[in-house]
């Protein structure tokens, strides 16, 4: 980024929006001066300026929730950033995953943030085994045993559509694709590498994806 071409305000800073770049959530809005995007393109580590303490604040410096920034955009006016990060824990001092966690105005959240939520509490769930866990449960029966899972909740999403019960394949389709989210974290896969897989078929002339 050539800095030149951001405009600072009269404080010299700049607003940041700070994105999630796996699932475009925005996590929270900061404020930064030149010197932190400076240190942030060159540690690629979320660094802003604290208009309270009057200087830089590194993400994740004392927390450890730091965040790896993929990519920093400039709005098309020059007057505002976004910081598109891998976050290594909650953005907001409450503990909240983002600073927006208060709505006033609900909305039906997207395919893409919801996979990517679930993806997270089932590597959570592998990484501690806490008792009662299905995940755990599963994990513990083997790989086998999440397969034949997957195998029969696709043939109940089949009967479910064989019957023309929109409900039923909702509520089946559902468990298969938990289901399969499992196995993807069983074997080191993410949601995000099949939407990659996906999205290149997609943009393949007669490739196998429907257009």
């Amino acid at each position: 980024m050539d800095l030149s071409q951001v405009k600072f305000d009269e404080q010299g800073l700049v607003p940041v929006v700070v994105q999630d770049a796996k699932t475009g959530e925005v996590l929270t809005l900061a404020y930064a001066n030149r010197e932190a995007l400076e240190e942030t393109l060159r540690t690629r580590r979320s660094t802003f300026y604290s208009r309270s303490r009057k200087t830089l604040w590194r993400k994740g410096e004392t927390s450890g929730n730091l965040q790896e920034v993929v990519e920093v955009l400039l709005d098309c006016d020059g007057d505002a950033v976004v910081y598109r990060v891998l976050p290594h824990g909650p953005a907001c001092h409450t503990g909240e995953r983002s600073c927006f966690h208060r709505p006033l105005l609900s909305g039906e959240p997207s395919l893409g943030f919801v996979l990517s939520q679930v993806y997270a509490t089932i590597q959570e769930r592998l990484k501690t085994l806490p008792e009662g866990s299905y995940v755990a449960k599963l994990h513990q029966a083997g790989l086998d045993r999440i397969l034949k899972k997957i195998g029969e909740e696709a043939g109940e999403v089949i009967i479910a559509a064989k019957n023309q019960s929109p409900e039923e394949v909702r509520w089946e389709a559902t468990d298969l694709l938990f289901h399969l989210l499992l196995v993807l974290a069983e074997l080191g896969l993410t949601p995000e590498d099949l939407a990659k897989t996906l999205w290149e078929r997609h943009r393949t002339p007669g490739g196998p994806a429907p257009s």
